[in-house]
């Protein structure tokens, strides 16, 4: 656990500066970790609609809405957010409403560093996952894990082109950086746009395409 301040406030965070208490947040903790997601010159009118967007959302559901959702509601495109949010939507937005996609599961409360992992077993191969169902070690992905986390998500029985060349792609990318590119690289390499993405991936970007991927984006 770590403390970020600002405005004369302490935060607890996450070794990534993810709020660890989503009930904790403010618009100064928004203002204050803004710089650190490369936003220069303060939040606008423009940041703000899509962070309360966010926490409404979060308040109403206990969960953090897909980048889809963000997008559709606030009349945004995929260049328009990242315009706003350079760092992507999980890594910015998200990050400056105070939570993440994880939230929900564990009401509000999560330490990244504390979380108990079990084990899937699959035909005499073990798969080791984190509460989530990501895998904990990229090195352990086969296209076995992409097949069943993708039955697992209720997708197609089988896997179209277009879905392993973007599971590849996140791999490759992966392998090259030891980082999950942004949704905004995703979709610009492999010229997507946000709609025909989410009917390949219903399930979102982190959730769906990067899980999949036996990735976990940080």
């Amino acid at each position: 656990m770590a403390v970020f301040e600002y405005a004369g406030k302490q935060y607890k965070v996450d070794s990534h500066g993810f709020l660890l208490n989503p009930e904790e947040w403010d618009e100064d903790f928004a203002e204050g970790m803004a710089e650190s997601v490369r936003i220069e010159g303060g939040l606008t009118d423009a940041h703000w609609r899509v962070i309360k967007f966010i926490r409404n959302e979060f308040d109403r559901m206990n969960t953090c809405p897909l980048v889809y959702v963000a997008c559709k509601n606030n009349d945004l495109g995929l260049g328009d957010l990242q315009k706003l949010f350079p760092a992507g939507y999980l890594r910015g937005a998200c990050k400056l409403a105070g939570i993440t996609y994880r939230e929900g599961m564990f009401q509000h409360y999560w330490i990244e560093e504390n979380l108990k992992h079990h084990e899937y077993v699959y035909e005499k191969k073990t798969y080791n996952v984190d509460y989530q169902g990501f895998l904990t070690d990229p090195s352990q992905w086969d296209e076995r894990f992409a097949l069943l986390k993708a039955y697992e998500l209720k997708m197609p029985e089988y896997l179209s082109e277009e879905h392993w060349a973007i599971i590849y792609y996140l791999r490759k990318k992966f392998t090259e950086s030891s980082a999950v590119p942004t949704i905004y690289e995703t979709c610009a390499d492999n010229r997507l746009n946000l709609e025909h993405f989410q009917e390949l991936f219903p399930d979102g970007y982190h959730r769906g395409a990067v899980k999949i991927a036996g990735l976990h984006a940080r």
